[in-house]
């Protein structure tokens, strides 16, 4: 019998059979070659996601008419031949994979090219970029330009489509009172707001048949200064028997009610299945569509609890299936506790913006699976000695044991799991912890030796005779050179983790990068308040990544932080700064050093003359840093030991 039943029921939509009640959601992966045409690794990188057991798998971000509906050059075109003869391969791959292949149709409205939206305006209240209202005509065209694309799509193989509805595109510009203010049967009343997402569904089944099924996707709330949940019911309700599945996500982007929009992609510091609550009151009202959630789903209990208590009917997965495109399968297979769950990081979402690929910390092969479906198991079976047990050691033992190689794995402290183990307490940390534990089991399960206590030394080299060394040393705190950083009063970021109870009465944080933003968050979630002083301007991370969603939860917190402020001298009682405005002192029981690591790159080079093969991985190798760079490292160099 199967732990998850109503998970894994099949539901008929229209003519169309799925397999299970997992569907995968848009994620908007664009891989262009120079000439704008899509790659291998685009296809790949969907079909790898059929194959991990998902109902359907959604390829994003496809406009019904460019030029004039996307935003910005990069996008599918279903009038060039050429990327519709990829869309057609595509859609046959992740069909052969079982399952049903989506194709997402989408129109920017007053952010797209044309800059035409429900009404007279400007962008995001910016006055060098006004928009203009869209006549009856215009209105009636783009619904026929979304039923010409639909057929486009179901001729080219796609059993579905998926119209995204929500998150500040054209169908929820006519939803809200923000940028409709029309007053004739497009404005006004719910009624009329919801009549232009009624009538896209409705000429798509004229054109494409009713037995084709038709997804909507819609924002149940904008939040702050937009529509409410309530608003978002009568939305959903005018899609009811118009849509036969609607999608529920919640917020907007852009710059207007840029806050609402992390909410559509829950940051770490959310719950799981955040926003499950606004699905399920809009599935009280709905009588003939089905209703999907989606939002920070990673348990297939969960998931299994939102369907039998009727919450909703399917679970949409986008960042889950790009950590774990096997989430499926396992599940079906009651292998749950062996899902990689996402961490909610926003790796995937920092490589997207600039290179137009996603990538993800915990799973290497996303982004490269064309790559990786290309590597064959090593010709000959070799000794791996990996140094180190930090999250690239252990990443490189799994690799190179599921490669068939006899693997040891040193580590020089009592514990595997390297820096990141302090924050294994910390709530919104969590599925990292979870991680650490799951690389534990299958480097147990996968037969590794494991040495304990044990560093890795020239001499120990000499003494294994491995045929490669996998060196993954990681990085040490920097200590930065302030009159008084060695007092008693000083902890690292990692002390503090370990032992939150050293932090007392006032404390103050050096440095503003995502160490110290985010310790100041787990502070505050221990009652504890603390100030961050920053050398730089602003908090520190990608403006795609991390960085925009910790910079709200502290300011949600109100934490104060000093910018362009620079510490010089450390007392008992505070810390010395030169600031903006001159010399300036803080008050502090506790200092907190959380400037940044320092990647053990002398130690890597000892050590790199001592077997046939060497490889650095992680911090140590001097690259970028971070979880992605650890794991991307350690598993690439594994594919290939033994070739």
């Amino acid at each position: 019998m199967l732990k998850f039943p109503k998970l894994f029921e099949p539901v008929k939509v229209g003519n169309v059979i799925f397999r299970n009640r997992i569907f995968g959601s848009p994620t908007g992966s664009m891989d262009f070659n120079s000439d704008h045409t899509p790659t291998e690794d685009w296809i790949a990188y969907y079909e790898r996601k059929a194959m991990g057991g998902s109902a359907t798998v959604t390829v994003g971000e496809c406009h019904i008419n460019p030029p004039l509906s996307r935003m910005g050059g990069m996008s599918i075109d279903l009038t060039n031949e050429v990327h519709m003869r990829f869309l057609y391969k595509l859609a046959d791959r992740v069909s052969r994979q079982g399952a049903v292949a989506s194709l997402e149709l989408q129109h920017a409205g007053r952010y797209s090219n044309a800059a035409f939206g429900p009404s007279d305006g400007f962008v995001d209240d910016d006055v060098t970029k006004p928009c203009y209202a869209m006549s009856e005509e215009q209105i009636e065209q783009t619904i026929e330009d979304y039923a010409a694309a639909a057929l486009k799509a179901k001729n080219y193989g796609f059993g579905m489509v998926t119209i995204h509805g929500g998150h500040g595109w054209l169908p929820q510009q006519f939803f809200s009172p923000v940028t409709n203010q029309r007053t004739d049967k497009w404005g006004g009343s719910a009624e009329n707001r919801g009549r232009f997402a009624a009538a896209v569904c409705d000429a798509i089944h004229e054109k494409c048949g009713r037995g084709f099924p038709v997804e909507f996707r819609i924002s149940a709330t904008e939040f702050e200064d937009g529509y409410g949940k309530e608003e978002g019911i009568k939305y959903a309700m005018c899609l009811d028997g118009h849509a036969d599945i609607i999608h529920c996500s919640v917020g907007i982007h852009g710059t207007t009610m840029k806050e609402s929009s992390l909410y559509w992609a829950p940051s770490m510091f959310e719950p799981d299945g955040r926003n499950v609550k606004y699905a399920a009151d809009i599935k009280k009202h709905i009588k003939k569509s089905l209703v999907a959630c989606v939002g920070a789903i990673v348990d297939p209990v969960m998931m299994e609890d939102i369907i039998s208590s009727g919450k909703a009917d399917i679970i949409c997965l986008a960042r889950a299936l790009i950590c774990d495109p096997d989430l499926p399968n396992k599940a079906r297979a009651g292998k749950d506790d062996e899902i990689v769950k996402c961490i909610r990081c926003f790796e995937c979402n920092q490589g997207l913006f600039p290179s137009f690929r996603i990538f993800c910390a915990l799973n290497p092969e996303t982004g490269r699976e064309a790559e990786f479906f290309r590597c064959k198991q090593p010709q000959k079976k070799q000794t791996v000695l990996v140094a180190g047990g930090g999250i690239g050691g252990m990443q490189a033992a799994v690799s190179c044991a599921r490669q068939g190689h006899k693997v040891i794995l040193c580590e020089k402290s009592e514990k595997l799991g390297g820096v990141l183990l302090c924050e294994r307490n910390v709530p919104f940390k969590k599925h990292l912890a979870e991680y650490i534990e799951l690389q534990k089991r299958l480097i147990a399960g996968l037969g590794v030796e494991v040495r304990l206590g044990c560093e890795v030394t020239n001499e120990l080299i000499e003494t294994v005779t491995p045929d490669a060394v996998i060196a993954s040393l990681g990085s040490r705190p920097n200590i930065p050179g302030i009159e008084g950083i060695d007092a008693d009063n000083v902890y690292t970021a990692a002390e503090i983790y370990r032992n939150p109870d050293k932090a007392k009465g006032k404390i103050i944080i050096l440095g503003a990068g995502l160490t110290g933003s985010e310790l100041a968050v787990y502070l505050d979630i221990l009652g504890k308040k603390s100030e961050i002083i920053e050398m730089g301007p602003t908090i520190k991370g990608s403006p795609y990544g991390q960085g925009p969603v910790v910079r709200l939860k502290l300011k949600t917190l109100s934490v104060p932080i000093h910018f362009h402020t620079k510490a010089v001298k450390i007392a008992k009682d505070g810390v010395c700064c030169h600031g903006p405005d001159g010399e300036a002192f803080f008050a502090a029981d506790t200092v907190i050093n959380a400037t940044g690591l320092i990647p053990l790159t002398d130690e890597m080079i000892k050590l790199s003359g001592s077997a046939p093969l060497f490889f650095a991985v992680g911090d140590c190798d001097g690259g970028p840093g971070g979880i992605k760079h650890a794991t991307e490292t350690a598993h690439t160099v594994a594919k290939w030991i033994g070739w």
